[in-house]
C-alpha cells in the first residue's frame, strides 16, 4: 500500500471505531429494545471493535520489516473477526422475520460455510499455499488464496439471498439497511479477493457497519415518535374525559326546560348532544387521522347544543367547500369550543364565529374566526394548554401547524394548516 492509502485506511478505521463505540453505548442505554436484539448488537459492535483494533495494529506494524510473524497472526485474527459477524447475521435475520432459528436452513448453511472458512484459515497459518508474510512484512498471496476466500463470499451471498427471499417479512427500513449491510461488503470482498486492494475492503466494512448502526438509530427514533404519539393520545383522552362539567350541566338543564316548553326542540338537542358525546368517545379509541367531514359533524353537533342554550347570543357561519382531507380527531371542535368559552361576553353583544376551509398549495387550511373579547396571548391559561395540545397532535399526526392571531376590530383568528399528503380521504 502507498503512504496515502495507509493514512486514509487508518482514518477510516478510526472513524469506524468511533461509530462502533457509539453503537455500543446506544445499545446499552437504549430503552425498549428486546433482550435478544440487545445481546446481538452488543456482540456485533464488540466484535467490530476488536476487528478495528486488529486493523489499527496491522497499519502500525505494516512498515516494520521485523514484524512478519506478528503480521501473520494479526491477519489471522482480522480475517476471523470479519467472518464472525456474518455468522451472527445469519441468526439475526430469522429472528427479525419471525422464523425459528434452530430449524432455519440459513443458519445451518451459514455454520457449514463458517466452519469450512475457519478450517482453511487455520490451515493457512501452517502452509504458504494460501498466503504468506515475507521477511520485510509484505503480504504475498498463494495459489489457493481464492479457495480460502470462497466460503466467506458464499456466506455473504447466502445471507444476501435470504434477505431478498424474506423481504416480505421485513419492515422496509430493515430490508434497505440489510442490503446496505451486505451488498457493499460482498462487492468489496470480491474485489479484494481478485484485485487485492485492502482499502476497498475497509470501505465496504465501514458502509456495512454504518447500515447496522442506522438500524439502532431508526429504532430509537421510531420509539421516540411512538412515545410522543402515545403521550398525545393520552392527552387527547384526558381532554375528552375532562369535558367541561358546566357544559354538561347546562345542556341537561336546557333539555329539562325544553321538554315542557318545546318537546320537539328538546328531542333535537338530545340528538345533537348524543352525537357530540359519541364523537368525543370515538376520539378516545382513534389513533389515526379522521376525515374532516367527521370532525365537522362533531363540531356542528356541539354548536347546535350551544346555540340551544345561548339562542340569539351565538351566531355561526360555515364556509367549508373543501372537505376532502384528513386531520387528527378533536382538532376543530376544541378550537370552536375555546372560541365560545373565551369570546363570549354577555355585555358585548352576540358572538359571531366563522368557520372556513380552503385548499392551497401548502395543503388544506381551516380558519376559525370570532369577534369576541379574545384572550391574552401571553397568559398561561387553559386556552393555551388546549391549543398547545392540538398543535402538538397536528405536528405529529399530520405534519400540520396551528397559528393564532388577533382579529382586526377585536376577536381571534385560529388558522390550521394540514400538510398536502393528508388531503385525500
Amino acid at each position: 500500500m502507498n503512504t496515502w492509502e495507509i493514512h486514509l485506511g487508518f482514518l477510516m478505521i478510526s472513524a469506524m471505531t468511533t461509530l462502533m463505540l457509539l453503537g455500543l453505548v446506544m445499545t446499552i442505554f437504549m430503552p425498549g429494545m428486546d433482550r435478544w436484539s440487545r445481546r446481538f448488537f452488543l456482540a456485533l459492535f464488540s466484535m467490530q471493535l476488536l476487528c478495528c483494533g486488529s486493523c489499527i495494529i496491522d497499519f502500525i506494524l505494516y512498515r516494520h520489516s521485523d514484524a512478519s510473524f506478528s503480521n501473520q497472526k494479526i491477519w489471522f485474527f482480522e480475517s476471523l473477526l470479519i467472518s464472525i459477524p456474518l455468522l451472527m447475521f445469519a441468526h439475526y435475520l430469522p429472528h427479525c422475520c419471525g422464523k425459528p432459528i434452530r430449524k432455519s436452513g440459513l443458519v445451518w448453511g451459514a455454520h457449514i460455510l463458517w466452519i469450512l472458512f475457519f478450517s482453511l484459515l487455520v490451515i493457512a497459518q501452517l502452509t504458504p499455499w494460501f498466503f504468506r508474510i515475507t521477511s520485510d512484512s509484505r503480504y504475498v498471496r498463494g495459489p489457493l488464496y481464492f479457495v480460502g476466500a470462497a466460503p466467506l463470499i458464499g456466506l455473504l451471498l447466502l445471507n444476501l439471498t435470504h434477505v431478498i427471499l424474506w423481504r416480505d417479512r421485513l419492515a422496509r427500513r430493515y430490508f434497505i439497511a440489510f442490503l446496505l449491510h451486505l451488498l457493499p461488503l460482498t462487492v468489496a470482498l470480491v474485489v479484494h479477493t481478485f484485485v487485492f486492494r485492502p482499502l476497498v475492503l475497509e470501505i465496504g466494512m465501514t458502509i456495512s457497519m454504518l447500515a447496522m448502526f442506522a438500524i439502532i438509530m431508526l429504532d430509537q427514533v421510531e420509539q421516540y415518535l411512538r412515545q410522543q404519539r402515545e403521550i398525545v393520545r393520552q392527552r387527547a383522552n384526558v381532554t375528552v374525559l375532562q369535558m367541561r362539567p358546566h357544559f354538561i350541566y347546562n345542556t341537561m338543564t336546557t333539555i329539562y326546560y325544553l321538554c315542557e316548553q318545546d318537546p320537539r326542540k328538546a328531542q333535537q338537542v338530545i340528538l345533537n348532544f348524543t352525537t357530540y358525546l359519541r364523537k368525543n368517545f370515538y376520539a378516545i379509541a382513534s389513533e389515526n387521522t379522521i376525515p374532516f367531514s367527521e370532525e365537522l359533524e362533531h363540531t356542528r353537533a356541539y354548536l347546535a347544543v350551544e346555540q340551544a342554550q345561548f339562542e340569539d347570543a351565538l351566531f355561526i357561519t360555515f364556509d367549508t367547500p373543501h372537505t376532502q382531507f384528513r386531520l387528527p380527531p378533536l382538532t376543530l371542535q376544541p378550537i370552536v369550543e375555546n372560541a365560545i368559552k373565551h369570546g363570549m361576553d354577555p355585555d358585548a353583544g352576540p358572538l359571531h364565529i366563522v368557520i372556513r376551509t380552503r385548499e392551497t398549495d401548502a395543503g388544506s387550511v381551516i380558519i376559525v374566526e370570532d369577534d369576541g373579547v379574545g384572550f391574552d396571548r401571553t397568559s398561561n391559561d387553559d386556552p393555551h394548554i388546549a391549543l398547545s395540545n392540538i398543535r402538538q397532535r397536528l405536528r405529529l399526526m399530520s405534519g400540520g401547524k396551528l397559528e393564532i392571531s388577533p382579529r382586526e376590530g377585536g376577536g381571534t383568528i385560529v388558522t390550521v394548516t394540514i400538510a398536502g399528503s393528508d388531503r385525500t380521504v
